[in-house]
């Protein structure tokens, strides 16, 4: 039987940009399968183009459940300062949206007692980053 998310898989490993962005917001929603949060943890961390980390961590945080969200935090706290930025612009396109979205300060104070530490980090950012209106975290 096939899942709706494997050829998705398939075209996270593209050499188009493009491809693998739309990747990344197909798979959002399969955040829990191993399968794909593998991939989408490889996708957030996109080492070809900025935008399939920017579109990945978009898709996760509107999809807003923790496996999603998880995912987005593991990756900030593990990026760079360049990975970073666009980490935080995705999360923060998603959080524009009229609808809301999902209430990602209880998610965080979830993923705060995380057994994994860099979960706990990067929860710890992005609680503090939905307490302001918009701006980016301060590097630390």
């Amino acid at each position: 039987m096939t899942h709706g998310w494997e050829a998705a898989l398939a075209e996270a490993a593209s050499p188009s940009w493009s491809r693998r962005a739309r990747a990344g917001c197909a798979l959002a929603p399969f955040a829990g399968v191993p399968e794909a949060a593998s991939t989408l943890a490889r996708l957030l961390l996109d080492t070809g183009d900025t935008a399939v980390t920017r579109r990945t961590a978009e898709a996760l945080t509107r999809v807003g459940t923790p496996d999603a969200v998880r995912l987005v935090v593991r990756a900030l706290a593990g990026s760079d300062d360049g990975q970073a930025d666009w980490l935080w612009t995705g999360i923060h396109d998603a959080r524009a949206e009229p609808d809301g979205g999902t209430d990602l300060a209880a998610v965080c104070a979830r993923l705060a007692r995380d057994p994994d530490g860099a979960v706990r980090q990067g929860a710890a950012a992005l609680a503090a980053d939905a307490d302001r209106d918009g701006a980016l975290p301060p590097r630390t």
